[in-house]
């Protein structure tokens, strides 16, 4: 337990001390996809709020709500909706982000080895594109990129170790984001006219510790790779790439769960990143998140 302290203050203390920024277009967080609801519960329901600091000191408040059935032994389906609040110096808008269909197939295991695939779609509610006062917004204070995604994962767990990995890419481009750094007067935010994303790819190692039947704490170690220069369309309209765009981000993040009942629980999470991309021009930038959860499963 005093392990498990250390560890906790470590990262806190790197969270303040060296925030930098993280990216998540919703692959990290499809990774709870992966997570066992009870056989004997076919349903849960989580229902949590995310507060994040960007760039430019830019403030996030990100609720969502996510539903999950087991449809069998096997298969299981799960469907989330987010919304985000975001403030800063060009003002503050609250908006619907995107939606998530994700599927779940569970091998059977054997010898303390179990495989498990995903396969999912990210559905945006907004083009990407929402103003304040009439005037255009980067994308760190937009809701969603705009874009439809496909997400492709499969989970390897063995005893309290799971590794996964998974790719997003995005198949239909609805961003029609038109903002301008040079009409801005600041140069904190780049130009994201037409934005078009590159896919990701990730990498997690979770390790998985049972203080006792209450508490449960996770280590997670994320590596996302962005694998593509991002581009947007400038004031010429031209389409430009925005170099050093691609990249690794490396991620830290602790999971504290605290079972209720049988049937309830809440989860703290406390992220931040080690290491960055040079240029983060899709405004998922977080130098520091920190996530509360309630779960019940039924």
């Amino acid at each position: 337990m005093k392990q498990l302290l250390f560890i906790f203050t470590l990262l806190f203390s790197i969270t303040f001390a060296n925030a930098q920024g993280c990216s998540d277009a919703g692959i990290c967080s499809i990774g709870h996809a992966f997570d066992d609801t009870k056989k004997e519960h076919k349903n849960s329901i989580d229902v949590a709020a995310i507060y994040g600091i960007g760039e430019a000191d830019v403030t996030y408040i990100s609720p969502y709500i996510t539903y999950t059935r087991m449809i069998n032994d096997r298969i299981a389906l799960s469907t989330k909706v987010t919304f985000s609040t975001a403030n800063g110096s060009f003002g503050t808008r609250a908006t619907f982000g995107d939606a998530y269909l994700i599927g779940n197939y569970t091998f059977a295991e054997k010898n303390n080895r179990q495989w498990s695939t995903l396969v999912g779609w990210k559905f945006p509610f907004t083009t990407s594109n929402l103003k304040i006062n009439e005037y255009s917004l980067p994308l760190d204070y937009q809701a969603s990129l705009g874009t439809f995604d496909l997400f492709l994962g499969t989970n390897f767990k063995y005893h309290k170790w799971d590794f996964n990995a998974a790719v997003q890419i995005p198949v239909f481009n609805n961003n029609k984001n038109s903002y301008f750094s040079e009409y801005s007067g600041t140069t904190d935010f780049q130009s994201t006219n037409l934005f078009q994303r590159k896919s990701d790819a990730l990498l997690r190692a979770t390790h998985t510790l049972s203080a006792n039947k209450k508490f449960t704490f996770k280590l997670n170690i994320l590596f996302i790779y962005h694998l593509g220069e991002d581009s947007y369309e400038n004031i010429f309209g031209q389409r430009q790439t925005i170099e050093n765009s691609d990249g690794l981000t490396i991620n830290g993040n602790l999971l504290t769960s605290y079972k209720l009942d049988d049937k309830n629980s809440i989860e703290l999470s406390l992220a931040t990143p080690f290491v960055v991309r040079e240029v983060r021009p899709d405004g998922l930038t977080r130098g520091f998140v920190l996530g509360l959860q309630y779960k019940i499963v039924f």
